[in-house]
């Protein structure tokens, strides 16, 4: 019997549950691979084909911290780009007397009085979404509060685009380092057969559609598939690969390419002085209330996406854990997926 057995029923348990037809983990620690399993089949079809170690998942707001905060910490750390930056040094459009002082390190922070999403539908392209969120009326005041925005990460977004790209696919990869290698915005045409698929939302003009290797937030598709709050796709090692680095950084390990030096990590890993937050920079942090279960230590970080991803990184236990599941397609709720992801941590020795 393997000390990974219990979390490997709860994921099957779930998928009996049809709370998602396939799901990829991956558990490790700072020095490699601890377990890694492939359950379910691609859709809930019996003629789907099974899921794979190897099947690219629409990863969602994972993109926030592997591809956006990631960036940010690569530009911080070439003197490109300041936490204390602000939003309106980028934006012609960001102005008035309510959100002058909003920074880069707000919109990291989800602190920026943006609310999650837009009332009205979106447009189509990076002009119509930039007018249209720095315009709009704020919600709260800058920094008295969290309210997780979407939004603010797609600003940051284009902010990265325009000061260097991002740091997956052809435009900026870290080499010879491994560390992004599996995770991209585009999928290869046999990576994209492979992927696990997921449902258009109702809101979606693609409503209806089963996706396949196309990027489920729609916002996300109206920006051809890359954005700073989702857009990324990838495998559990490929996500896996990622975690061991931000593991070790937070661990102490200075031999990391940039931009993962500890000093940077714990900057961006560490619980911000916004009150009733539980946000980092980018990243979330440990509570008992959580998807990330009740075992984790007080220095653990992570962050999920509502496809049904969730990745945490505890430096403390020297451990990460990927979970990779399509819950969107035709698969449970959100709370439903929240419990699975509890489960499943708190199975884990």
């Amino acid at each position: 019997m393997s000390e990974f057995d219990a979390a490997s029923w709860v994921l099957q348990d779930a998928i009996a549950a049809r709370v998602f037809p396939a799901a990829a983990a991956e558990v490790g620690a700072s020095g490699g691979v601890l377990w890694q399993e492939a359950l379910g089949r691609l859709t809930f079809d019996e003629t789907s084909a099974a899921t794979a170690i190897d099947t690219p998942f629409d990863l969602a707001s994972l993109t926030k911290v592997m591809a956006t905060a990631t960036s940010v910490m690569r530009l911080i750390h070439d003197g490109m780009l300041r936490l204390d930056q602000s939003v309106s040094s980028f934006f012609d459009e960001w102005r008035g007397a309510d959100r002058e002082t909003v920074t880069v390190r707000d919109l990291l922070e989800h602190a920026s009085g943006l609310s999650a999403r837009l009332v009205d539908p979106p447009g189509m392209g990076r002009r119509e979404f930039e007018h249209d969120i720095c315009t709009m009326k704020l919600e709260y005041e800058p920094r008295t509060r969290s309210i997780y925005s979407d939004l603010g990460f797609i600003l940051l977004g284009f902010i990265v685009a325009d000061r260097r790209g991002w740091l997956v696919d052809d435009q900026v990869r870290l080499k010879p380092d491994r560390t992004f290698e599996g995770v991209t915005f585009t999928l290869s045409p046999n990576a994209r057969r492979r992927a696990a698929p997921t449902m258009a939302m109702d809101e979606d003009l693609r409503r209806g559609q089963l996706l396949v290797g196309e990027v489920h937030d729609n916002y996300a598709a109206a920006l051809a598939g890359v954005a700073g709050h989702a857009g990324l796709f990838g495998s559990a090692p490929a996500v896996g690969r990622f975690a061991r680095t931000m593991l070790r950084a937070a661990r102490g390990d200075a031999a990391l390419p940039p931009p993962f030096s500890p000093e940077l990590v714990r900057v961006f890993t560490t619980k911000s002085r916004v009150p009733g937050s539980s946000r980092a920079l980018g990243w979330d942090t440990m509570l008992p209330t959580s998807s990330c279960g009740t075992r984790m230590s007080p220095s653990a970080f992570g962050h999920v996406g509502f496809t049904g991803t969730s990745l945490w990184i505890d430096p403390d236990r020297d451990r990460y854990f990927v979970l990779l599941t399509n819950r969107v397609c035709h698969g449970g709720t959100i709370d439903q997926m929240r419990d699975v992801r509890r489960g499943f941590h708190d199975a884990i020795p």
